[in-house]
């Protein structure tokens, strides 16, 4: 058990999944202000004493993205002078996790930018979940661990989708997580072949793998317009799927996403809450929100009393 006291706060982002995770771990969110001046700068003040102690800050990088980056690197910054021992900044969704390479000439790697930042200001340790991009944890010189929805969304396909199942990746980058939940499901697998000519906008080219008379589920990290996710489900209409379902760790859902998901031809679209659902939403009947407190308060008590957390990898890809 470590000598330090454990402490969790929240900015603005996710202040709800943060107190599912304090009640789990059966200690009071910690008191911090976190508000803007008059011209919009962010404003923090911690409400309680943090000098020696082990903080953990959850903040998931959600619309506004820019805001809530910046809340979460003040705060850590004040949890620096106010003396913590040891600061984890825990990014359910971490953001700006799509520019993680040079695909053009004269683009920046801001997945690398947000690395060096919150390393610099005083992050000892980041903890977030189903990175978009796994070489991610390279851009950090501490540790970072990046856990799976695996056990979240495993569970709820297994009880609420039978016959004959077949787990499609949406893209060549998503095939192996979908061949590990594939093969945990005794599910086929299928991949589609899709073109994308600019940012979030992509056109779906062709199937490979059957999918003739079997119930299909999309399998992703994120869903952000919904337009990968309507071609995808149109093209697997198309050669005779019985039915489309949609899995998907991150709930971005920008525009135009919830007209399309609640006038397209998917069925049902299974989000965790690693982002806050928005109003409009909530009132889509084809969307079901699975809370991912669980594993965050595992991964939290663990990392706290520095025990190993492989034990909440229940899968690997």
């Amino acid at each position: 058990m470590s000598s330090y006291g454990l402490r969790i706060f929240s900015g603005n982002s996710n202040r709800e999944l943060a107190e599912q995770v304090c009640e789990r771990l059966e200690i009071p969110l910690g008191r911090a202000r976190v508000d803007r001046f008059s011209d919009g700068e962010v404003r923090v003040e911690i409400g309680e004493n943090v000098r020696g102690t082990d903080v953990f800050v959850i903040q998931s990088c959600s619309n506004p993205v820019n805001d809530h980056l910046i809340e979460l690197l003040v705060m850590i910054d004040a949890f620096k002078r106010a003396s913590a021992r040891r600061i984890t900044a825990v990014m359910p969704y971490y953001g700006y996790a799509r520019q993680d390479r040079k695909n053009k000439p004269r683009v920046p790697i801001t997945a690398r930018l947000v690395a060096d930042l919150l390393t610099r200001v005083g992050a000892n340790r980041v903890l977030t979940m189903d990175l978009h991009a796994g070489q991610i944890q390279g851009f950090f010189n501490i540790p970072v661990d990046n856990l799976y929805a695996s056990p979240i969304l495993l569970p709820y396909i297994k009880e609420n989708f039978s016959g004959d199942i077949v787990i499609v990746s949406p893209d060549a980058g998503g095939v192996a997580r979908a061949r590990a939940y594939a093969s945990r499901l005794g599910a086929n697998l299928a991949l589609i072949d899709k073109r994308r000519d600019e940012p979030n906008k992509a056109k779906a080219m062709n199937i490979i793998g059957d999918v003739k008379n079997r119930l299909a589920i999309i399998l992703d990290d994120m869903v952000d317009t919904a337009g990968t996710l309507m071609e995808a489900a149109k093209a697997l209409l198309e050669h005779d799927a019985l039915s489309v379902h949609a899995c998907c760790t991150h709930a971005v859902l920008s525009e135009p996403a919830l007209d399309r998901i609640a006038q397209g031809p998917l069925e049902s679209l299974v989000v965790t809450n690693t982002i806050p659902l928005k109003e409009r939403a909530k009132k889509i009947s084809k969307i079901k929100v699975l809370s991912a407190h669980r594993l965050f308060s595992e991964a939290i008590k663990n990392i706290h009393n520095e025990d190993s957390i492989s034990c909440l990898f229940e899968i690997r890809h």
